[in-house]
């Protein structure tokens, strides 16, 4: 523990805020415009695009900036614990954790998984987009397996599952049997049901959540990015539903970059983290050895998971000497 917390007041109090320095110089020097969450896919290699450092701007809520960011809630919550969730002071610089380790699974259709909270889309052998998403809460875990898009719905109607009826008839508020499209359905304006009964890649009425574990077991998404994939993803297109709280792959140029996250409650217990870490990591170097550095670095982002995607070995002089 006491290595863990070195090496997270290491990041969070030198190599970050230098990071943040860097990375506006390096957004002013301008980058390939890509649509929001889409990416290159890399010819080797298994990451894809850059944190950057923002600025809040007027009365925008940290919420604000992750949406104009294409995060969800966990994402910038982890990557920024000492910003305001709700009141930000304008001008206050906040870390966009867009770097991100493509998941372990074939390289096809729809990918989710469910500890990052993300989904990946393989619209091309060139391009892969990748979303923020809710998942199912504690109690409604949204299963994992192999399924496919099957029909698309523009503006559905809701029928409330049994569960909903009589939680809200307990309240007194027992809703109707079925929500018809507009501003109350929380299915939003579009979805895109699966294979497996009952579940949907859907939009919400309350984009606020996308990023939280909050659904009843279906995959929320902002309504601007379910719209976009409604219109583009066919029926038939393969939905692998993964759990990954740990992910590691190399750079195009062979470096190794690691990418932790908590993992879901109900799954705690299930497997020893450290010990899944460095399997992972076994896999992907090849079979080489952690040096004590390497391992010290794994052993605090899978005690303290903060989601960002960075090098695994990075000695603590090259961490102080990024430009302030």
């Amino acid at each position: 523990m006491l290595v863990s917390r070195f090496w997270s007041s290491v990041v969070r109090r030198v190599w970050l805020p230098g990071l943040c320095a860097w990375l506006v110089l390096a957004a002013a020097a301008g980058a390939e415009a890509w649509p929001p969450g889409h990416h290159p896919l890399p010819e080797t290699g298994d990451v894809i695009g850059e944190i950057q450092v923002v600025r809040v701007r007027g009365d925008e809520t940290l919420i604000d900036v992750a949406r104009r960011h294409n995060v969800g809630y966990e994402e910038i919550r982890m990557a920024n614990p000492d910003v305001s969730i709700w009141a930000p002071e304008p001008g206050t610089e906040v870390v966009i954790p867009g770097r991100y380790i493509l998941p372990d699974a074939p390289r096809e259709g729809i990918v989710v998984n469910l500890s990052e909270m993300r989904l990946y889309y393989y619209s091309s052998e060139e391009v892969v987009e990748t979303y923020p998403i809710s998942v199912g809460r504690d109690g409604f875990a949204t299963p994992v397996g192999l399924t496919r898009t099957t029909i698309k719905v523009k503006d559905p109607s809701w029928n409330p599952p049994r569960s909903v009826r009589e939680e809200a008839a307990a309240r007194g508020e027992p809703p109707p049997e079925v929500v018809p499209p507009g501003p109350d359905n929380p299915l939003g304006r579009h979805a895109i049901l699966l294979g497996l009964p009952s579940y949907l890649i859907h939009g919400t009425n309350r984009p606020d959540g996308v990023g939280m574990r909050v659904s009843r077991g279906c995959i929320r998404m902002f309504p601007e990015d379910i719209e976009s994939l409604f219109e583009r993803v066919p029926a038939g297109t393969p939905v692998n539903i993964i759990d990954q709280p740990f992910k590691a792959g190399r750079t195009e140029d062979g470096r190794i970059f690691v990418q932790s996250f908590p993992q879901l409650e109900e799954n705690v217990g299930s497997f020893e983290p450290l010990n899944n870490a460095v399997e992972i990591l076994r896999r992907v170097s090849g079979g080489e050895d952690l040096s004590p550095v390497a391992y010290a670095r794994l052993r605090a982002l899978v005690d303290e998971p903060d989601g960002l995607a960075v090098p695994l070995e990075r000695p603590v002089a090259r961490l102080l000497s990024v430009p302030e």
